[in-house]
């Protein structure tokens, strides 16, 4: 039989051929499983029907008890469980080849603490998104920054999908528009008015044949007013503007890009809008990973609760 470390190379070429998976999972998976082919070997497992319950519960442990090389503290259980799911999907593909191993269902995946969501909203939301007009920033930058806080809180982008966008792609006359999203998916995403007419404002300064949407402006190319040789605007420089414009509000809390994909999804459901849908607009493939803002509609619960539960009994 066919040995567990040329399997875990076909198994990622069928990710980038087959599923389309991007770059950077490939190499967290190829990371996790090799991982857990340095383990195995070890322990004297270098065929997939030698996987059983006996020896992934012996992983368990020695991931339990790993520490992380540069912090020198146990790698969390959220960590861990990236590395089940790899090798999940690693079993899952196995039986798909009619290969003989232990199957993927019976490996359970560490139980971890609810994530507690970041999010800002009222005046906080609000002075963060004026910020950039508050500076003095050349008006190009300025607008440019304003466009893209707008268009983080109305449609929810992940901040590599914001950075990718380009011209051709935002019909500035609809409401909406379409992207490939995480793990090659096409969603609708929708803006709202403020966001349109920012992005629409920062455009017009813009005299130049460039594709991205949005780009990065040095003072040379303000001055001569061209920037067809410019360079979209990356995820890393997108994560220091927001930064910038929470300590610039007021906000002693840290806020990033998807602390306002957070406020974007919470707005959402305090507004009354139902978690499926919020899952279709973040573009999750699993109500699950939608479900770590469950305490805002239990909050809502609690309020409906108290409004009208015994209202006569209170009364009398």
């Amino acid at each position: 039989m066919v040995e567990i470390d040329s399997l875990i190379t076909d198994f990622l070429e069928y990710l980038e051929i087959s599923k389309g998976r991007s770059d950077k999972t490939i190499r967290n998976y190829d990371f996790y499983l090799r991982r857990f082919v340095d383990w195995a070997e070890e322990n004297h497992i270098r065929r997939p029907d030698q996987i059983n319950q006996d020896n992934i519960h012996k992983y368990r442990l020695h991931l339990n008890r790993l520490k992380d090389p540069n912090t020198h503290e146990f790698i969390k259980k959220n960590t861990q469980n990236y590395h089940l799911i790899a090798l999940r999907a690693f079993l899952k593909y196995l039986a798909k080849k009619d290969i003989k191993t232990m199957a993927a269902e019976k490996i359970d995946l560490a139980r971890v603490e609810q994530r507690v969501v970041s999010f800002v909203e009222g005046t906080d939301l609000e002075q963060i998104l004026m910020a950039p007009l508050k500076t003095d920033h050349e008006k190009i930058i300025q607008y440019r920054d304003k466009a893209i806080l707008e268009m983080l809180f109305s449609t929810g982008l992940r901040v590599s999908e914001l950075a990718n966008l380009e011209k051709d792609s935002v019909n500035l006359h609809k409401d909406e528009f379409t992207i490939i999203g995480k793990g090659g998916k096409v969603r609708l995403v929708f803006m709202s008015n403020q966001a349109r007419h920012w992005v629409g404002e920062y455009l017009k300064l813009r005299k130049d044949k460039n594709d991205f949407l949005f780009i990065g402006h040095d003072r040379a190319m303000i001055k001569r007013n061209s920037f067809d040789e410019a360079k979209g605007i990356t995820p890393r420089s997108i994560e220091r503007m927001v930064e910038r414009y929470a300590k610039l509000a007021g906000i002693t809390k840290a806020v990033t890009p998807h602390t306002l994909r957070h406020s974007f999804a919470t707005d959402l459901l305090m507004n009354g809008a139902d978690i499926r849908s919020v899952q279709s607009l973040l573009g999750h493939s699993s109500i699950t990973t939608t479900q770590i803002y469950t305490h805002i509609t239990d909050q809502q619960l609690k309020d409906v609760h108290k409004a009208f539960h015994g209202r006569k009994r209170k009364k009398d």
